[in-house]
């Protein structure tokens, strides 16, 4: 579907829905006004008989259970013996049983195979059934340690090649069965608005054109064509998501409201839905967000009379995490309101105890009808049927050359290659291959930096490349490119270097990042700490010819860093195969084929810049792209950002010896302030010394930290005792505070302490507003230094002191 078309069916749409109605406003869906599609071998007279003889064997509390869907990090095989649950999930940040959560194949299969075991186990009372095993397998199977990575959606789209994206799904599937995982929770079809949203970068684009083109192409590579499914064929079920509007919301909030017109919500938003459910997937995940006001988890308008009537899909809908629970009425352990608008099985990772018997509670009185029980369990059947399930063969978990193969990273290589958008170049590329290249930045030897987000956990945060076995960083292959060439490549981080490099390419761009921590309130990067900006000039101030390799997920206000630069590639996060950058900067044998699939900004406050609305002006638009063959000159660019730059801060409270704005640290007249070293900076850190009672605080604009405190979340400090404290040392956020004490005094030299945001919620803090997200008070004679303060995601560690 190209833009013209989307013209047309916005404008086909104009005579009823153009305008917001009032029940446009009320979030109430006209199925009439929506595209038609159909889920084809999903229902079949054979299949359909099985379900219900099966299905007149179960009991009530069989058929709640495979309604719920429980996380890793609090279920056990044993509890299946008292609770018939349906489904598994791992979390992103979620271990296999008995190891850690960075593990290769071995422990997610044992893990799937101690759960299925007990599942389908006879005893009295209980009809065996195997579990669906979900897993956020979003750029390849990315929890998995030694898989292959891909580029993220936002660099698939600016590749614009369907038949890459059904390869890379069959690499995805492939590899996700052979970790003994029968689910994906993909593809992403959000067509994001705001760049402001913290997962822009898992949408393919802007365009719903573009989203339209990948969806069914990526639903067939994850699953196979119908009547070719199961995971005996190394295929697994995919899940479109997020059922809808997640791109939409306003200000780019995630999980916000998408205050937009039903007619907007078709023809925007709901692009890549129809050539999913005619691809044939399996299931369809509801979205955490709003359409006008109604959470997408319980709007039946959406979820049963357009989704499951309308256009036909007949496989299973799954609800987000917890994301039943913010339905007004309902908490994360009784919502019978999400199944009776039409969600077939609840993700409830930490809640599915109470949400189970809640459930069940609620059927045994009729608030939830068992029409719509039946109906619901017939659809999960349905799809562990057509999956294969019900056959015992995995073949695939014996395959242990399949994860991580030359066959599947040769595909992630080059899609790396097609998604890299040449966005400058003077004559700078092609480098070439006997050069003597000097490779700076902090990110050149990163395979964790480049990877981004939902890479080994959640917020893909604390990786090292020791965490990707057969990985190559960007980097590695420069050097490789180079050594083949007759050059060289020399790694400095800081661009340092004792003979003048014929060039150099700098590899530098955001730090990864998942939903919620995500989101910004400005495109400008590193707003008002630019690092990597002054690393630019010292290159151009030595005469060094520059070539900036840059890495987002979403694009930024780069204009100075443009203008400092010689060419300028926007690398995405391209996973895995550094190399494929290689394969397309040095030595001119591939030129760049990538183009932009999402407008790039002019400005750091162009939040919402999309193609075809009013007002577009946009420094590189949407489809730009250079290539050798196809030259073009960016003149020198403007250098005022136009929005505060401490806008961009809401998580860091210090680092680098300093506090960014918009915090600011103060103490009490007992306490004295002064800079010292930390491990690895001098004057890297605060040292606070307490002479008596008193408080250092960090204090700044309110912050709601809701969400952060759902999403477990830590108060994360980096720190050093000098004099260990004698009495209570009390550490507040908000009106609540724990003692840490204890901690302070154990152990010596720099250390991390993590404590839970939940912690300070349930000693009485208040987060929807928090203005001191830190606060340490010691009542007795205390020295410690300080080098790194913020919140965090990596739970490694945490604790919640008394």
């Amino acid at each position: 579907m190209g833009r013209i078309h989307r013209v047309i069916l916005a404008a086909a749409l104009c005579g009823t829905a153009m305008s917001a109605t009032a029940q446009d406003r009320a979030g109430v869906a006209h199925p009439a006004r929506w595209p038609q599609a159909h889920s084809p071998g999903l229902v079949d007279p054979a299949t359909e008989a099985k379900i219900t003889a099966l299905l007149a064997r179960l009991s009530l509390e069989e058929k709640v259970g495979q309604m719920i869907q429980a996380d890793l990090s609090s279920v056990t095989p044993d509890d299946l013996k008292r609770y018939p649950l349906g489904s598994i999930l791992a979390g992103g940040s979620s271990p296999p049983i008995g190891a850690p959560d960075r593990s290769p194949a071995g422990p997610w299969i044992a893990t799937a195979r101690a759960f299925e075991t007990v599942a389908m186990t006879p005893r009295p009372g209980h009809v065996a059934i195997p579990l669906l095993f979900g897993i956020d397998a979003v750029h390849g199977n990315n929890n998995i340690v030694g898989a292959t990575l891909f580029p993220h959606n936002i660099g698939l789209g600016a590749a614009h090649d369907p038949n890459l994206i059904r390869r890379i799904g069959m690499v995805t599937g492939k590899e996700t069965a052979a970790a003994g995982i029968n689910w994906a929770f993909g593809p992403t079809l959000a067509v994001p608005q705001d760049d402001r949203w913290g997962r822009t970068y898992e949408g393919y684009s802007e365009d719903p054109a573009i989203v339209a083109s990948y969806a069914g192409a990526m639903i067939e590579g994850l699953q196979g064509k119908p009547g070719a499914w199961g995971v005996q064929s190394g295929h697994v079920a995919a899940s479109a998501k997020h059922f809808l509007g997640d791109g939409g919301t306003k200000d780019g909030i995630d999980q916000g409201d998408t205050r937009v017109s039903e007619a907007t919500l078709i023809a925007t938003h709901n692009a890549g839905y129809p050539a999913a459910i005619d691809a044939g997937t399996m299931s369809v995940m509801a979205s955490f967000s709003s359409w006008n006001g109604v959470k997408m988890h319980g709007n039946k308008s959406l979820l049963t009379d357009v989704l499951k009537g309308r256009m036909g899909f007949d496989g299973l809908i799954v609800g987000d995490w917890n994301g039943h629970g913010q339905i007004p009425g309902c908490t994360n352990t009784d919502c019978p309101a999400t199944f009776n608008a039409g969600l077939d099985m609840a993700m409830a990772p930490d809640s599915w105890k109470g949400l189970y018997d809640s459930t069940l509670a609620a059927a045994k009185a009729g608030t939830i009808p068992r029409a719509r029980i039946d109906d619901a369990v017939r659809r999960i059947l349905r799809v562990k049927m057509k999956l294969g399930l019900f056959d015992p063969p995995r073949p695939w978990e014996a395959k242990n050359d399949t994860i991580g193969s030359a066959e599947h990273r040769a595909v992630a290589r080059e899609a790396v290659a097609k998604s890299l958008v040449l966005l400058k170049n003077e004559g700078v590329l092609p480098v070439k291959a006997n050069a003597n290249i000097l490779v700076a930045g902090d990110a050149a030897d990163d395979i964790g930096r480049q990877a981004g987000g939902w890479t080994l956990s959640w917020q893909g945060d604390g990786n090292s490349n020791a965490d990707f076995p057969g990985a190559t960083s960007i980097f590695a292959g420069i050097a490789a490119a180079a050594k083949a060439g007759g050059g060289t490549a020399t790694l400095s981080p800081d661009g340092s270097f004792t003979t003048r490099p014929d060039v150099a390419i700098v590899v530098f761009g955001e730090h990864p990042y998942a939903e919620m921590r995500g989101d910004v309130r400005t495109l400008e990067f590193e707003a008002g700490d630019k690092e990597s900006l002054g690393l630019l000039k010292r290159l151009k101030a030595a005469g060094v010819p520059t070539v900036s390799v840059f890495l987002s997920g979403r694009p930024l206000w780069v204009n100075p860093e443009l203008n400092q630069s010689d060419a300028f590639v926007a690398a995405w996060f391209p996973g895995s195969e550094g190399a494929g950058v290689a394969d397309v900067l040095i030595g001119g044998k591939r030129d760049f084929t990538g183009r932009l699939s999402y407008s790039w900004p002019k400005g750091a406050g162009q939040f919402t810049l999309n193609a075809g609305t009013p007002g577009y002006d946009p420094l590189f638009a949407l489809g730009y792209g250079l290539s050798y063959a196809r030259p073009g000159k960016v003149p020198r660019l403007g250098e005022v950002a136009g929005i505060d730059a401490s806008l961009a801060n809401t998580s860091l409270f210090f680092a680098r010896g300093k506090v960014p704005a918009p915090f600011t640290l103060s103490v009490d007249a007992a306490v004295t302030r002064s800079a010292t070293d930390s491990a690895t900076t001098q004057e890297g850190a605060v040292q606070l010394a307490w002479a008596g009672a008193g408080t250092a605080r960090i204090t700044g604009p309110k912050l709601a930290l809701v969400r952060e405190t759902n999403g477990d979340l830590n108060v994360q400090m980096t720190y050093r005792v000098l004099t260990p404290p004698t009495g209570p040392v009390m550490l507040a956020l908000g009106g609540g505070q724990v003692d840490v004490a204890p901690i302070l005094s154990a152990g010596t030299g720099w250390r991390v302490l993590r404590v839970p945001l939940k912690c300070f919620r349930d000693k009485g803090a208040d987060v929807t507003a928090v203005s001191s997200p830190f606060a340490l008070t010691a009542t007795s004679p205390l020295t410690l230094a300080i080098s790194d303060l913020r919140l965090a995601t990596d739970p490694a560690g945490a604790v919640c002191p008394k």
